[in-house]
Parts: structure tokens; C-alpha cells; sequence
């Protein structure tokens, strides 16, 4: 390894999308040559995910595909190809694993033929509705090369660059794999706020024949809010409350149950904030309109009490999305690719006395899961159950419910199916601007949190490819069927469809391989169908295709 750059064609095969919903296969893209602060990278292998399919209907509406407004020099950008914002051309891809092929002169502490996992979110370069990302506005690795800008993939606050080393004993599948992995791992150990956010803006709201009680003590140990603003009883009319800046508060805490108001203080809240809903005994009344969508791509919290006290509401807060010992948990749409993995993350990860319930609407999907989860809930004592709601009727209570569809109304039905302190993980992103009637008192009453994560950060990818390294967990448990470019269309069409419970791993360097699902191998590759361990994806089979196709 080292500064010597491996022979570089001119031309290279690529997916891109060029229009909403036009996607072409380019075999004559060509291939650039690195600045002096930029890398070039052989992408190995990567995976096809659901968020590709947004970007293919929203293109330059994704708020990932807009161009980047702050967090680098503007002459940095105008340096990159790769930046693609607008309606310039992108290639999607952003679960993928690659080998440096070229390093420019200015670029210190990487080399070439080093193997790297690639963190996608590049959270301190926004956008005007998001952040830049890997795949979106930078162009991604549906092609077999990809450039890389350092100033533009390290992070400026830490200064990490946003790839991860990885070794050669894993295949490419595992590793492109940690990143959805990634994002599953970060809605269970996302840090969550316990306390009146220090340096932030609070709105108090106090109806009627109420005090506030409880602000005090809510103040987090590293300082207080930095602007209070406040309506005693009595106060608060719709009129002034609809004169507040939308999406301006951290914290609001409503000493009340009027639904009217509560609706008005939705808008409010801003990202990241916690809403506090402070009942006294009394009852709301009626279903309460609330941006549910915003839980999950604007991490939008909502916390409640039936006493006086605002402390009591932020006390349940719990510390992470965990799955905790004795839950008894339902994961929704369990037979997807995503809903595999959390069913599949959650008997691995070691809480005790767990029971988990995998929902989905096909029978295949569920058989799917059932082979790849049965075996590893068996060895590790966790009861799992599948069931098809669309033939049995689920009856019951659960402690943890994760929802993987972008139904509002699966939020709904999960408070009325939670019991006390439930922990609601809406993982699904529905669309940031939906709103929908809960019932918040059922919710308040039962001590209830629900909270969403979008993406990953570092720390995920790193906590993933850990337990990958070290044999606890095996992320190509979730392959379904892989692909070369020529299947590359056809699985993004498969993801769209839902035809396979499965991920899709697409190997660029393979131009002619269409689409094969993992059960058809024997009649594609009979030598790879071979090596396939008890019909799993595995690295003795991935280096078989890519002898037999390459």
C-alpha cells in the first residue's frame, strides 16, 4: 500500500438518475482523476436501500439532493465533480464499501489499496431542509469508481474523516452492510435529553386555574435556557400563540389539556425539542392533531404527566432507545429488510427475558424471517413469534413497539396497544410535513415515549462493524440476492415492489451479472450456490461470483 495509484481506466459502468424517476446505465461515465485534496476509490460492493427510491422520486426535491448552503467554502465545491446538487445528474448508492485506487498530494493518512466502510452524512455541510450526503448531492457508489473530496469528508469539528478502516477477513457484503445496520443501531442508543435543553428557549403555557410547578428542577446541570418566554394563566390566546415563530422552541411545557392549544404549541416546537404536556388529572378530551412526521426526521419528543409537576414527565425519559430486560416487543413490518434486521439486532443484543413479535402482511417475507431469527432466538432464549395480521388477529399489550412502515396510523394503534412506560421507536420516516390524531391522554396516562432517528453517525458504523469483527453479529443475515450492473435497475425496481424481504448487494465491477436471488443461484452460478452457507450470503460465496463472473 501507499501513494502509487492502481492503472485507472478512462471509462467506467455507472447508474445514474438524471430526472425524477429516469434512471440510466451509463457505460462510458468517465473516470476522474483525483485533485490534490481528493481520493479515488474502486467501490467494492453496495447495497440498494428503500431511501434510494426517495431520492429517485424527489430528485432534486430531496431536501439531500439541495445544494450545500453553509459549513465550506464555496471555491472548495466548485473543485468537487462530484457535487452534483440540483438537477445535475447524481449516481445513488450510499451503503458501500470501497478500496482507495488514487490519492491526491495534498491528502495525509490515506493509501492506496487500504479498504475503507463509508459513513454517508455529512451532517455539518447543510442544506436548506437537510444535509449533504454521500449519494444525493455528492454522487455515490452505483459505479465501480467514486471521488472523494477530504475537505469535504471530514468532519471540521473533529476532525474524522468520514472513513472507517475496515480489514479484508469480512466480505464486501458485511461491510457495505454496517451502514443500514448503522442506522437501525442508532435508534436504539441515541442519547436522549433528559432536561430543559442549557442555553435553549422554553415557552410556558398555563391555563386557567393552574401554576407551573416543577420548571426548576428541569434545568439541565450544565446551565439554564437562554430565553424564557412566558404566558401565565389565562394568557395564552390562539392569537398570540399563533404569533410565536414557528419551529422557535426547545422546550414547551404546557401546564393544561386543551387540545386547540396543544395543537398550536405543535408548530412551535423546534428541532430536537421536547414537548411537555402537563395534564393535573384533568382530560384532554379528544384525539390531538400533532406532526407525528417530525419525531423521526426532526427528533421532535413528546412527554406528558397526569400530576402537577413538570419534573414528572422528563423523569421517563429514558437514557437511550434500548431494548430493555423483560420487554415484551412488537416489530412492525418485521419482514422487510429493515424489519429483519431490528428483529435480528434485537434477540443478539443480550437484554434478558425478551419476547418478540415480527408483524408483516406476506407469508414468504415472514418464512424469511423466520429462518434467519428462529435459530438465533433459540440459542439465545428469546421467545419470537410471526404472525400475519392480515390472517390473525394480534391481541395484547407490548412494552416496546418499532414501526417500520410510514404509516401515521400505526403510531396510533401503537399507544392503544402499549402498556405502562412503553417505548414507541418509530424508525419508518414518514414524511417530515404529516401530521395525525393521537390519543394523547392514553399516551400521557401510560407513561409512554416515542422517538425516531434518521441516518447514522459514526459511532454507529464503528459500534456495528465491532460486533460484525468480533463474530456477535453477522449482517449478511439481511442479503437476499445480489446483482452486477446490469441488475443493478432491476433491484432498485425490486426494493420499490417489495418482491424480495431481503437486501439487494450490487457488485459494480461486474457489468453483466443481472439480478439473482440468493434461492436462484444454482441456476445462475451452480459453483456459487455451492458455497452459500445454509443458503446464507457469505464471503466463500461472494469470492466465488466474483471469480466465476468477473
Amino acid at each position: 500500500m501507499g501513494r502509487k495509484k492502481e492503472k485507472l481506466p478512462d471509462a467506467q459502468y455507472a447508474v445514474q438518475l438524471v430526472g425524477p424517476g429516469k434512471l440510466e446505465l451509463n457505460a462510458k461515465k468517465p473516470v476522474p482523476r483525483p485533485g490534490a485534496h481528493q481520493v479515488l476509490a474502486h467501490v467494492e460492493a453496495v447495497g440498494l436501500c428503500f431511501s434510494d427510491l426517495k431520492l429517485l422520486k424527489q430528485f432534486s426535491g430531496h431536501a439531500r439532493k439541495g445544494p450545500v448552503v453553509s459549513g465550506i467554502n464555496p471555491a472548495v465545491l466548485r473543485e468537487v465533480p462530484s457535487y452534483v446538487p440540483g438537477e445535475a445528474p447524481t449516481v445513488p448508492g450510499h451503503e458501500a464499501v470501497c478500496r482507495i485506487a488514487a490519492v491526491g498530494e495534498g491528502v495525509e493518512g490515506v493509501n492506496v489499496g487500504e479498504r475503507y466502510l463509508i459513513q454517508t452524512d455529512y451532517r455539518w455541510l447543510k442544506t436548506e431542509g437537510s444535509n449533504a450526503a454521500f449519494g444525493y448531492n455528492f454522487e455515490g457508489a452505483l459505479q465501480e469508481y467514486v471521488l472523494m473530496d477530504d475537505r469535504v469528508i471530514t468532519d471540521p469539528e473533529s476532525g474524522e474523516r468520514m472513513l472507517i478502516p475496515a480489514g479484508s477477513d469480512r466480505s464486501g457484503s458485511a461491510i457495505c452492510l454496517v451502514e443500514p445496520w448503522a442506522c437501525v443501531e442508532d435508534s436504539y442508543v441515541t442519547h436522549e435529553r433528559q432536561g430543559i435543553k442549557a442555553g435553549g428557549s422554553l415557552l410556558v403555557v398555563v391555563d386557567r386555574g393552574r401554576k407551573a410547578e416543577g420548571l426548576q428542577q428541569l434545568h439541565a446541570r450544565d446551565g439554564s435556557p437562554k430565553a424564557c418566554t412566558s404566558f401565565g394563566p389565562g394568557e395564552a390566546t390562539a392569537e398570540k400563540l399563533r404569533s410565536l415563530k414557528d419551529q422557535s422552541f426547545d422546550d414547551i411545557v404546557y401546564f393544561g389539556c386543551d387540545a386547540a392549544t396543544i395543537e398550536l404549541l405543535d408548530a412551535k416546537l423546534a428541532g430536537r425539542g421536547i414537548i411537555n404536556i402537563v395534564t393535573g388529572g384533568a382530560k384532554i378530551g379528544r384525539p390531538v392533531e400533532i406532526s407525528i412526521g417530525r419525531t423521526h426526521y426532526g427528533m421532535t419528543r413528546w412527554v406528558g404527566t397526569t400530576g402537577r409537576s413538570a419534573g414528572e414527565s422528563y423523569r421517563h425519559i429514558p437514557a437511550t432507545g434500548e431494548v430493555r430486560d423483560g420487554d415484551n416487543m412488537l416489530v412492525v413490518g418485521a419482514g422487510g429488510p429493515m424489519g429483519q434486521m431490528h428483529v435480528i439486532r434485537d434477540i443478539c443484543q443480550g437484554a434478558g427475558d425478551v419476547s418478540i413479535t415480527g408483524t408483516d402482511v406476506d407469508d414468504a417475507r415472514l418464512a424469511a424471517l423466520e429462518d434467519k431469527a428462529r435459530p438465533l432466538a433459540e440459542a439465545r432464549g428469546v421467545r419470537l413469534s410471526v404472525v400475519n395480521t392480515q390472517k390473525t388477529h394480534l391481541a395484547g399489550k407490548f412494552s416496546y413497539h418499532a414501526i417500520m412502515a410510514p404509516v401515521p396510523a400505526l403510531v396510533a394503534a401503537a399507544i392503544a396497544a402499549s402498556s405502562d412506560g412503553a417505548l414507541i421507536n418509530i424508525f419508518a420516516g414518514i414524511a417530515a410535513n404529516v401530521k395525525h390524531r393521537i390519543d394523547l391522554d392514553t399516551y400521557v396516562a401510560g407513561r409512554c415515549f416515542m422517538f425516531g432517528t434518521s441516518g447514522s453517525v459514526l459511532r454507529d458504523m464503528q459500534i456495528v462493524l465491532g460486533k460484525l469483527q468480533a463474530g456477535s453479529l453477522d449482517t449478511n443475515a439481511s442479503v437476499d440476492a445480489v446483482s452486477g450492473m446490469a441488475g443493478a435497475m432491476d433491484g432498485l425496481a425490486a426494493v420499490e415492489n417489495r418482491a424480495l424481504a431481503g437486501k439487494i448487494i450490487v457488485y459494480p465491477m461486474l457489468h453483466e451479472t443481472p439480478l439473482i436471488p440468493l434461492s436462484r443461484m444454482g441456476e445462475f452460478f451452480p459453483t456459487v450456490a455451492e458455497k452459500l452457507d445454509g443458503g446464507m450470503w457469505c464471503k466463500a460465496a461472494e469470492d466465488e461470483l466474483l471469480r466465476v463472473a468477473g
